[in-house]
């Protein structure tokens, strides 16, 4: 814990100052910026490009709370160039003109401009194609913070334009020293206010801040407002306070952004890689944070086919019923028989067997097209028809002991092409065995038809 020293006595927050810790924090200098070593360590790219005196256009793209805006306004100050905010959330073309006119007016004086484009990744084609002429002609240098993906929200032409860097979430240590310095500030620490921390109740606060500084920021600046003085005139948070305050940890996700098809995928691949714990951790997560229970079942129902098949049939049949059940029984009891078919796809012997004889048809059928129906397994409905040699030749498998024919079924071009291809694993080993003694029993047959 820790306490204030002497004279730290204020009737008013911060002498009056109401804007918010975060901002009141925000550092002033690259000495103060904690975090992102990777970019702003001894001998790294944005020192070594500082010292250049030359900064091109940037994409910082990094999660919530990484210091994406805070790292823009820094490297604009170092750099000596003019500063314009602008929010891609609040703003649009016409504010883009007058922004474009104040660089115009910047230039005529010598300076250069920097334009931030907060969450540039809302910007549509056309409004991000507005920045690439002046981007080219060097009257702005286009700073771009986003927290998708800039290889998908942002468009080519831009994007070619500018250096990607990403920015990581803060690890824990990071966020202690940022909690550490918002106490300590010797303007805008909360110390200075008599608020002291118990040290379970700060860690959990950094637990919760899930790697954004931000939200661990604003959660200490809500949790010093619930303290109450004590006799001694300390205002003290402690773990008990803070948990009725925050009771839930608000989980990073986007349901249409790229967090969404992170999670999806890492629990698709580990069911493909039969790990239940891997499966169901996953599968946890993105119901924790808010995914649709029936989006997660719709893709356990195709992986189901895609990457079980026939080497466990009962797999697909298992998670039609979870999604049919979490139906039924609606939140939060449907997540169980989500679980047991995550658990259940995970431990299944696995073959992509279906799904490659699928795949290789449909590009057979893209690259030959149209071809023929055989005529002898046409239909031949009307006279006109057997006359032309519809049906001519068929063979009926039922008029035979082992419901066996020795006839083609593809057209002619792509006879003898074998698409399915069962693995040993699971019930696809009783099928393969199936298969090989038909083809064994057909091959005799002929054979002794040739003698």
């Amino acid at each position: 814990m820790t306490s204030p020293g002497p004279g730290h006595n204020h009737p008013t927050l911060f002498g009056g100052d109401t804007r918010p810790l975060a901002e009141r924090l925000r550092p002033a200098s690259l000495t103060d910026f904690i975090g992102q070593q990777h970019l702003l360590g001894e001998g790294k790219f944005l020192p070594r490009l500082l010292a250049s005196k030359k900064l091109p256009s940037l994409i910082l793209w990094g999660p919530p709370g990484t210091g994406k805006t805070t790292l823009a306004r820094l490297l604009a100050s170092k750099s000596g160039a003019q500063f314009i905010f602008f929010s891609a959330v609040l703003t649009g073309v016409k504010e883009i003109r007058a922004i474009i006119s104040q660089a115009e007016k910047f230039r005529s004086q010598g300076l250069t401009t920097i334009l931030f484009v907060d969450e540039i990744h809302r910007f549509n084609k056309s409004q991000q194609d507005g920045f690439l002429p002046h981007v080219e002609s060097g009257l702005i240098t286009l700073i771009g913070a986003t927290t998708e993906n800039p290889s998908f929200q942002v468009i080519a032409p831009l994007l070619s334009r500018c250096r990607v860097l990403t920015l990581s979430e803060l690890n824990q240590d990071d966020l202690h020293k940022i909690a550490e310095r918002a106490i300590n500030h010797p303007i805008h620490g909360l110390l200075r206010e008599n608020i002291v921390f118990d040290q379970d109740g700060l860690n959990f606060l950094v637990e919760q801040a899930d790697g954004d500084a931000r939200r661990l920021l604003n959660s200490m600046e809500i949790a010093s407002s619930l303290a109450e003085e004590d006799e001694s005139g300390l205002k003290r948070i402690s773990l008990a306070l803070i948990s009725d305050a925050f009771q839930r940890n608000s989980l990073r996700y986007d349901r249409a952004g790229e967090e969404h098809y992170n999670l999806i995928s890492a629990l698709h691949k580990s069911l493909r890689d039969s790990d239940p714990d891997g499966a169901l951790y996953w599968l946890c997560r993105m119901l924790a944070a808010g995914e649709d229970p029936l989006y997660v079942a719709r893709r356990m129902i195709r992986f189901a086919s895609e990457d079980i098949g026939n080497a466990d049939p009962m797999a697909l049949q298992l998670a039609i019923q979870a999604r049919e059940t979490f139906q039924v029984l609606g939140s939060p009891e449907g997540e169980l028989t989500l679980a047991q078919a995550a658990i259940y796809l995970a431990t299944a012997p696995k073959s992509n067997a279906v799904y490659m004889a699928y795949k290789n048809v449909m590009q057979d059928i893209q690259k030959t097209g149209s071809l023929p129906v055989p005529l002898h397994i046409r239909n031949a409905p009307t006279g006109l028809m057997q006359e032309l040699g519809y049906g001519k030749g068929y063979q009926y498998a039922h008029d035979d002991s082992h419901a066996l024919v020795d006839q083609h079924h593809l057209p002619e071009q792509l006879e003898g092409t074998t698409y399915y291809q069962p693995t040993n694993r699971g019930h696809e080993a009783v099928i393969k065995e199936r298969l090989e003694k038909w083809r064994q029993i057909l091959a005799t047959r002929s054979k002794r038809e040739s003698l």
